[in-house]
C-alpha cells in the first residue's frame, strides 16, 4: 500500500487566495479615500442647520426686545395720561382740575404730530453737534429695519415711538408751574415752541448720533443719562422754576387759600408714575436683557427710599408726614435715579433715593419757597431741577469706579450702554 501525502492547493487556488487578500487591503484604502468626499455634503448640511439656528435665535431675541420696548412705551405714555394728569389734577384747585388734565391729553396728541412732522428728524436725524438735520422729516426712511446707531435688534419704528413718548412727557412736566396761571392755548403754543427750541437740540446733544455731549456716537463730549435724567427733569425742572418767576404768583395768594383739593387723585396719579418710570428707566436698556432687569431693580428701590427720606424730614421738621409727602418722596426718587438706572447697583440706588427725599423736602422747598418767593403748588421745581442733578453726578462717579474696577479686575455693576 502507498503511503499517501497531503495535495498542495493548485496554481488557481493560490490566484484565488492573492486576490481575496488583495481586495481585504485595497477596499479599506478606498473607502478612506472617498471619505472626505462623502462628508463634505453632511459638513455643508450641517453649516446650513446651524445658519438656520443663528437666524432663529437672532429672530426670537429681536421679538423679544421688541415686545418690551412697545409695552415699555405704552408705560410712558401712562405715565402722561392718565398718571400725570391725575397727579396734578388733585394738587390744584376744584375749579382747575379739568383745565390742568386737558393739557397733558392736549400734549399727547400735539406733541406726537409735531414728532412725527420733524421733532423725530432734529433729535435723531445726523446734522450738527447741536440739532439734528432734516433726514426724518414726516418719518421717512423709518420703518421696520433696525438703526444700528441706537438700537440694532428692534425696528426703528419701535424706536422712534419709544422717544416720542419721552418728548410727550417732557413738556407737560412743566404745565406743574404754569398751572392755574396760563391759558390752554398759550400752553400748547409755548410747550409746542419750547419742544423745537428746547428739548430737540438737548435730545440730540445728548442722545442723537454726533451729538455734542455724546462721545459714544462720535460726539465730542462724554455724557452719562441713562434714562432722561438730563434730557427729561433738569430741562424740565429749570424751565418750570423760569416759568413760575416770570409768571409770578396765582391770583389770590397768599390771602385766597389754595391747598390741593383731592389728594386722592394725586395718590393715583403718584402709582401710576411709579408703574410708569419702569417702562422709562428699564424700557431705556432698549432691550430685554440684564441690562433693563438692573435699571428696573434700581428705579424701584430708589423710589421706596425716597419716600422714607421725605417722610422722615416732614416727621422731623414737622412732627408728622403727609400722604402728599409720601408721593412726592416717591417721585423725587424716580426723578433722582432716572440718570443712574443703568450704572448703579441696588444699594448705591437706595442711597440716591434717600438724599432725594431729603433734599427734595427740605433744601429744595427752603430755596424754590423762601429764597426765590416761588409758589410751585406741583412740585416740578422742587423735584425736577433738585433730584435730576446729583444723580446725574452720582451716575458719573459710579460708572467711573466701575470702569477703574474694570481695569484692575475688581467685579462692578455699572453698565456702559451705547447712547
Amino acid at each position: 500500500m502507498k503511503p499517501t501525502h497531503p495535495t498542495h492547493p493548485t496554481h488557481p487556488t493560490w490566484l484565488a487566495l492573492a486576490i481575496l487578500v488583495l481586495l481585504c487591503v485595497t477596499l479599506p484604502i478606498a473607502a478612506l479615500h472617498a471619505q472626505p468626499t462623502s462628508s463634505a455634503p453632511v459638513a455643508a448640511a450641517a453649516q446650513t442647520d446651524l445658519a438656520k439656528l443663528d437666524q432663529r435665535l437672532i429672530a426670537a431675541q429681536s421679538s423679544a426686545d421688541n415686545a418690551w420696548m412697545l409695552v415699555s412705551a405704552a408705560l410712558v405714555l401712562m405715565m402722561t395720561g392718565p398718571g400725570l394728569a391725575l397727579f396734578y389734577g388733585g394738587l390744584v384747585r376744584q375749579k382747575n382740575t379739568l383745565a390742568i388734565m386737558i393739557q397733558s391729553f392736549a400734549l399727547m396728541a400735539f406733541i406726537t404730530v409735531l414728532w412725527a412732522v420733524v421733532g423725530y428728524s432734529l433729535c435723531f436725524g445726523e446734522g450738527t453737534p447741536i440739532i439734528g438735520g432734516f433726514g426724518h422729516v414726516l418719518l421717512r426712511g423709518v420703518g421696520v429695519d433696525p438703526n444700528a446707531d441706537y438700537a440694532a435688534t428692534i425696528p426703528q419704528l419701535t424706536f422712534m415711538v419709544y422717544q416720542l413718548m419721552f418728548a410727550i412727557i417732557t413738556p407737560a412736566l412743566i404745565t406743574g408751574a404754569t398751572a392755574e396761571r396760563m391759558t390752554f392755548s398759550g400752553t400748547v403754543v409755548f410747550m409746542a415752541l419750547w419742544s423745537l427750541c428746547v428739548y430737540a437740540p438737548l435730545a440730540h446733544m445728548v442722545w442723537g448720533k454726533g451729538g455734542l455731549l455724546n462721545a459714544t456716537l462720535g460726539g465730542r463730549f462724554p455724557t452719562l443719562d441713562f434714562a432722561g435724567g438730563t434730557v427729561v427733569h433738569i430741562s424740565s425742572g429749570v424751565s418750570a422754576l423760569v416759568c413760575a418767576l416770570y409768571l409770578g404768583k396765582r391770583t389770590g395768594y397768599p390771602k385766597e387759600p389754595m391747598p390741593p383739593h383731592s389728594l386722592v387723585l394725586s395718590f393715583i396719579g403718584a402709582c401710576l408714575l411709579w408703574v410708569g418710570w419702569f417702562g422709562f428707566n428699564a424700557g431705556s436698556a432698549l432691550a430685554s436683557n440684564g441690562l433693563a432687569t438692573s435699571a428696573f431693580v434700581a428705579t424701584h428701590f430708589a423710589a421706596a427710599s425716597a419716600t422714607i427720606g421725605w417722610l422722615a424730614a416732614e416727621w422731623t421738621t414737622r412732627g408728622r408726614p403727609s400722604a402728599l409727602g409720601a408721593i412726592s418722596g416717591a417721585v423725587a426718587g424716580l426723578v433722582a435715579i432716572t440718570p443712574a438706572s443703568g450704572f448703579v447697583a441696588p444699594v448705591p440706588a437706595m442711597i440716591i433715593g434717600l438724599a432725594a427725599g431729603i433734599g427734595c423736602s427740605a433744601y429744595a422747598f427752603a430755596f424754590t419757597y423762601v429764597m426765590l418767593k416761588v409758589i410751585d403748588r406741583i412740585t416740578p421745581v422742587r423735584v425736577g431741577s433738585v433730584a435730576g442733578d446729583p444723580a446725574s453726578c452720582q451716575a458719573s462717579f459710579d460708572a467711573a469706579t466701575a470702569k477703574c474696577a474694570t481695569r484692575v479686575g475688581l467685579p462692578c455693576t455699572a453698565t456702559s450702554r451705547s447712547w
